[in-house]
């Protein structure tokens, strides 16, 4: 099987504590998300937690890059290591 794009992200189990912070947000989008009642503390945590996943993966791609690259010219070069029954020729 070749191996691309595979993310490795860490799950914790605990529920985090929440941290006060200052942000600097368009003053559209703020007043947009007040009229539709956005909760804009929530919205902005989704944000910046999709932001992080991203980063993360992308780290973790980089960091994994030369073993994917040897697993995939492993493949090229002298195939699976196993063949499941139903692609066997025969």
């Amino acid at each position: 099987m070749r191996m691309n794009n595979l993310a490795h992200p860490k799950k914790s189990t605990k529920t985090p504590r929440r941290k006060s912070v200052n942000l600097t947000v368009r003053a559209d989008i703020v007043e947009a998300a007040k009229a539709l009642k956005v909760n804009t503390s929530r919205a902005a945590e989704a944000g910046i937690a999709d932001a992080v996943k991203v980063a993360q993966e992308q780290a973790w791609l980089g960091e994994a890059k030369p073993a994917l690259q040897a697993h995939n010219k492993r493949l090229d070069a002298n195939g699976p290591l196993l063949t499941p029954d139903w692609a066997k020729e025969g």
